[in-house]
C-alpha cells in the first residue's frame, strides 16, 4: 500500500510540471511517467540533460512479456526530457493541444524529421505515419519537388507584402479544381479561412445567424468553438473559457447527419440564417461520413432561405478527390473553406466561392479582410507544386485501395480480437472507433471506449506505427504508403487488439 502511495506521489508531482500527462489513465503512461523520473533525478543531480540520451530503456522492462521481436519502448529518454523542458515555456508543453497526448496519456514524441512515409523522433526510431501532419501530406514528408520548390523560393526572398503571379497560379488551380470556387482569397491556415468565409456570409446577406453541427471543428473562431470535435472533445472542453456569451449567441448547434432537426431549424429560423457550415466529411470526431439525404437536404434548404451554405473542406480538399467532398459527393456549395493539402504543408489557407459572393471582399467589396503573410511566396510554392503533382499523377485510385484493404484489415483484426467495433472510411481518411454502434454524430462518437483506444494507440507505438492520438481524429496516410506498409499495419493491430483488455 505504501509502493502505491509513493508511486500515486510522484505521479502527481510529475503532472504538476506538465498538467497535459494523463498518468492516471493507461499504464503506458506511467511507463513514460517512470523515464520522465530518471530524467527529473538526472537533471537535477547533475545539471545537464546529456545523461538522459544515454539511458537504457527503461519501459523495456515493462514491456518484456511481449513476445514480439519488433516491440519498442513506447517513449525514448530524448522525448522525454525536450517535453520536460517544453513544459517549462509553453502551455502544456506543445503548440497545439492534440499534440499534447492528453487522451491518452503519458509525453508526446518529439520528431526531429521525416520521409516519404516515416517519422523519426529525437531517439532515432522510425514510425510508420498515419497522421500526415493532420492531414496536408498526402504526396508524403519532403517530397523531392515540394523541398526543391520551397528552397528556390525561399533564396528569392521570403516574404515581400506584395502582389506576385504565383498567387494568381495557385488561384488559378483552387478555381480550376474546387466546383464552388469562381473567385478565391488566400489566408495563412484553415481557421483563418473559416472566420472570413463566416463574416463574408454575414456581409453579403445581411444576417446574424449560423448553423454549426456537435462534433464539426472549424478552428479556433469564437463563434464555432461550440461543441468542437477534436482537441476540444479529446480535453473535455467543447466550450472554451474566454469564449463569451455574446460571441456564440447567434450561433445554432444542431446534431450532425440529422435532416429533421435541420429542416426544423429553418423553418423556424430560415429568414434570420446567414450561413450553414460543416464538414462534408467530420474528421474531427473521427472520420463520421454524411448521409446522401444530409447533404441534399442542406443544399436544398440554405437555396431556398437565401443562407450560404459553406464546406469546411480544410481536411478534404484535395485529399477524398481532387475537388474536394463536393466532387466526390456531387453536392456544390456557395462556398467553400481550405487548407493543409493546399499549402503542401506550409502555413496556407484559403477560402472562396461564387463570383457574386467574393467581390463583396475588399478591396472590390466593403467586407474587411487582410493579412501581412497572406500569399506568402514560399507557402504559395509548396502548394501550388503540391496540387500540379496531384494533377499530374493523381493517386486517388491508389489511395481509395489502400483504404479499403486498410479498413478490411483493421476491421477483421478487431473482431477477431473479439472487440466491439466500428471502421469508418473515405478513401484515405478513416477511424477504427471502439463503438458497437455505427458513427453518425457527435452523440454516437462520445460513447466510444476511450481507455480501450488509448490500450491501442499505445500499442501501436511500440510497433513503430504511428497513429492519431485521439479517438476523435482520423488517420491519413500518403501515396507513399505501399501495401506490404498496409499489410504491416494490419498485423501490427492484430497483435495489439489481441492483448487489449
Amino acid at each position: 500500500m505504501e509502493q502505491v502511495d509513493a508511486r500515486r506521489q510522484k505521479d502527481r508531482r510529475l503532472a504538476r510540471i506538465c498538467p497535459t500527462m494523463d498518468i492516471e489513465n493507461s499504464s503506458s503512461a506511467r511507463q513514460g511517467a517512470s523515464v520522465f523520473a530518471i530524467v527529473v533525478v538526472f537533471r537535477r543531480l547533475f545539471g545537464c540533460v546529456v545523461f538522459a540520451s544515454n539511458l537504457i530503456w527503461i519501459t523495456a522492462t515493462l514491456s518484456a512479456s511481449k513476445s514480439t521481436p519488433n516491440v519498442q519502448p513506447a517513449i525514448g529518454p530524448k522525448s522525454v526530457a525536450a517535453f520536460e523542458r517544453a513544459c517549462s515555456l509553453m502551455p502544456g508543453g506543445v503548440n497545439s493541444p492534440a499534440r499534447a497526448f492528453g487522451a491518452v496519456g503519458g509525453s508526446p514524441l518529439f520528431i526531429e524529421r521525416a520521409a516519404g512515409p516515416h517519422l523519426f523522433d529525437l531517439d532515432g526510431r522510425r514510425y510508420l505515419d498515419y497522421i500526415g501532419s493532420w492531414g496536408p501530406m498526402i504526396l508524403g514528408h519532403a517530397h523531392p519537388e515540394v523541398v526543391e520548390a520551397i528552397v528556390a523560393a525561399t533564396r528569392r526572398g521570403t516574404s515581400y507584402g506584395a502582389p506576385t503571379e504565383a498567387e494568381s497560379g495557385l488561384a488559378e488551380q483552387i478555381i480550376e479544381a474546387v466546383p464552388s470556387i469562381e473567385r478565391v482569397r488566400l489566408v495563412n491556415s484553415g481557421t483563418e479561412a473559416t472566420m472570413s468565409a463566416i463574416r463574408v456570409a454575414r456581409g453579403v446577406t445581411g444576417r446574424e445567424k449560423i448553423i454549426k453541427f456537435a462534433g464539426n471543428y472549424h478552428g479556433h473562431v469564437d463563434s464555432l468553438l461550440v461543441a468542437a470535435g477534436s482537441s476540444a472533445a479529446t480535453l473535455g472542453v467543447p466550450d472554451s473559457p474566454g469564449v463569451t456569451d455574446g460571441a456564440t449567441r447567434d450561433t445554432i448547434l444542431l446534431s450532425y447527419n440529422d435532416v429533421q432537426g435541420l429542416t426544423e431549424t429553418f423553418q423556424q429560423h430560415g429568414q434570420n440564417i446567414a450561413a450553414l457550415i460543416l464538414e462534408p466529411v467530420v474528421g474531427n470526431m473521427g472520420c463520421v461520413i454524411p448521409t446522401q439525404d444530409f447533404l441534399a437536404a442542406a443544399r436544398s434548404l440554405t437555396e431556398t432561405a437565401g443562407t450560404v451554405l459553406i464546406f469546411d473542406e480544410v481536411m478534404t480538399g484535395f485529399r477524398v478527390a481532387y475537388g474536394g467532398a463536393q466532387q466526390r459527393f456531387g453536392i456544390t456549395p456557395d462556398m467553400t473553406t481550405l487548407g493543409k493539402i493546399v499549402g503542401g504543408g506550409m502555413p496556407l489557407g484559403a477560402y472562396g466561392g461564387r463570383a457574386s459572393i467574393m467581390d463583396q471582399v475588399l478591396p472590390a467589396g466593403k467586407i474587411f479582410q487582410a493579412g501581412t503573410l497572406s500569399g506568402n511566396p514560399v507557402a504559395v510554392a509548396a502548394g501550388s507544386t503540391t496540387l500540379r503533382l496531384l494533377k499530374q499523377n493523381p493517386p486517388y485510385e491508389q489511395l481509395e485501395r489502400l483504404g479499403n484493404r486498410l479498413a478490411e484489415g483493421l476491421g477483421k483484426a478487431a473482431s477477431d480480437a473479439g472487440i466491439e467495433h466500428q471502421v469508418q472510411q473515405v478513401g484515405s481518411m478513416m477511424t477504427l472507433f471502439f463503438n458497437k454502434h455505427p458513427i453518425n454524430n457527435w452523440d454516437d462518437a462520445d460513447r466510444s471506449d476511450r481507455a480501450k483506444f488509448a490500450q491501442y494507440f499505445w500499442g501501436m507505438i511500440e510497433r513503430g506505427i504511428y497513429m492519431p492520438c485521439s479517438q476523435f481524429e482520423a488517420l491519413f496516410f500518403s501515396q507513399t504508403h505501399t501495401e506490404a506498409m498496409i499489410d504491416q499495419t494490419i498485423i501490427a493491430a492484430s497483435e495489439v487488439l489481441a492483448a487489449i483488455e
